[in-house]
């Protein structure tokens, strides 16, 4: 039938059912087939949001001696400073991976850089301890926002044949990030002051919220399933509960009540959680992954190799400013060595996984790590870099050949509608390991300057006695502070 002018009438898709199912499949391959094509420039973006976060982890060691002389920072808040980004940041991790699953990844992506650039601007105008512990804080919900949506999205947008190598990029970059903190702090409070370690992430987190509205499509979990809200409360306040406990139960003693309580907090909201995730109808985590060995293992692995790495750090970069007097930049080069040795065994795994499987590749790291980290206990006074720079990079190998396969196996064992979640254990897994290896190396390098330091200040006045007791750092302001012998 014509109308008046002559004219076919147009039939609208309703008339035509099946051209609309075809337009609409069309329309869905080609964005697929953009998704595809832009899967490295999404990979590039992601890259930088890794590091951006991991860097922060570290950043912040070679700012210590700054923040104790210009904030008045006690040994305690410094370790807060450091530890209450990953506090909050562990304790949201599974929940905001649920919350990106549910709502979409790259959006949960922006929001995240966006509240890591503002509190990133707070932090370096604080004005007291508490101030810039407050930013961290809040720093933390940034990080927690933005970690699981990473490796989520590259699961999402790469096929399996590339999905190992892309993880192994990923893998990489976090590890160089948390490599390259000391290095990019130095060279930062060469010139400027100690806030500069946190201005600089502004910038770049601005351009990599611009970058991701172009480049990194939005994907999420096709059932759209209500927010598990008791197992998200119950997650977090578990793993903060434990995170507590494992920063301050060194300072409180074996024996506080205070310790005690915080530990059975941990254990009760933890039962609940399991509880709750047996019984919910849509729960956060499915538990029946940890009957996965693949997934397991592989979060075990993970575990292991950040307990590492982010001890060794922080021993580190007080071992090159405390004890051999370098400056904040000649510290930070030194730990080049680190980020070149883990780029080379993040990238290496993958061609060693393809030849020898996951389990020999990361057994092998672990060898590494385990037979050169002892080496370590060596190093004095006057150690030549010539000794330290090949034995933290053969450690930083160890560690990216476990890393990377580590990770991919997380995740290959979590189907892709959920990998907000998965990535979020994998996180959970770093967080946990390295807030226990800063406790655990910094209980123990406290114990064994206090037993050097013995009666050595017997006769300071008390009010220096207990400053000089309460780190080496405040050891060595002091000392610089007094007059020069004739």
């Amino acid at each position: 039938m014509r109308t008046a002018e002559g004219n076919e009438p147009r039939l609208n898709n309703q008339e035509h059912p099946k051209e609309a199912i075809m337009d609409g499949i069309t329309a869905q391959e080609t964005a697929q087939s953009r998704d595809h094509r832009m899967r490295w420039w999404t990979l590039a973006v992601v890259s930088v949001t890794v590091v951006l976060a991991t860097i922060d982890e570290t950043i912040l060691n070679v700012a210590i001696p700054s923040l104790q002389r210009d904030l008045g920072a006690s040994a305690s808040s410094l370790q807060w400073m450091l530890n209450s980004y990953m506090l909050v940041f562990g304790g949201l991790l599974l929940t905001m991976g649920g919350v990106g699953d549910r709502f979409g990844r790259a959006r949960m992506l922006r929001f995240g850089l966006a509240v890591f650039a503002l509190s990133s601007l707070a932090a370096a105008l604080a004005q007291s301890p508490a101030q810039l512990i407050g930013a961290r804080a809040i720093m933390g919900i940034g990080g927690a926002m933005m970690m699981p949506a990473t490796l989520a999205i590259i699961v999402n947008v790469f096929k399996e044949k590339e999905m190992p190598k892309a993880i192994a990029i990923w893998a990489m970059m976090a590890g160089i990030g948390v490599a390259l903190g000391p290095t990019l702090g130095g060279a930062l409070l060469k010139y400027f002051y100690w806030g500069s370690v946190f201005l600089v992430n502004v910038p770049i987190a601005g351009i990599a919220i611009a970058a991701s509205l172009f480049l990194v499509p939005d994907s999420r979990d096709p059932e759209s399933r209500p927010l598990d809200i008791p197992g998200a409360l119950l997650s977090m306040g578990a793993v903060s509960a434990l995170i507590l406990a494992i920063i301050e139960g060194p300072e409180w003693g074996v024996a506080s009540p205070l310790l005690a309580i915080t530990v059975a907090t941990a254990v009760v909201l933890g039962l609940g959680f399991v509880l709750r995730e047996r019984q919910a109808e849509y729960p956060l985590l499915d538990l029946a992954l940890f009957r996965l060995p693949r997934f397991s293992t592989g979060a075990a692995a993970v575990s292991l190799a950040f307990f590492s790495m982010v001890g060794f750090i922080f021993g580190f970069t007080q071992y090159l400013q405390f004890v051999q007097g370098h400056t904040p930049l000649a510290a930070g080069i030194r730990f080049l060595p680190i980020a070149g040795g883990f780029m080379l065994g993040a990238i290496a795994s993958e061609e060693l996984v393809r030849r020898f499987g996951t389990t020999r590749v990361v057994a092998a790291g672990l060898v590494i790590m385990t037979a050169t980290m002892p080496l370590v206990l060596l190093w004095e006074v006057n150690t030549s870099y010539l000794v330290i720079g090949p034995i933290v990079a053969v450690i930083a190998l160890g560690v990216g050949l476990v890393f990377a396969p580590a990770a991919e196996a997380v995740m290959g064992a979590v189907e892709a509608a959920k990998a907000g979640v998965g990535s979020a254990m994998n996180d959970v897994a770093q967080m946990l390991a390295g807030a226990v290896s800063i406790a655990v190396v910094g209980s123990v390098m406290y114990a064994i300057y206090a037993a050097k330091l013995g009666d050595a200040v017997a006769s300071l006045p008390a009010e220096a006695r207990e400053v000089v007791r309460d780190s080496i750092g405040a050891a060595v302001q002091m000392a610089a502070s007094l007059p020069q012998e004739d």
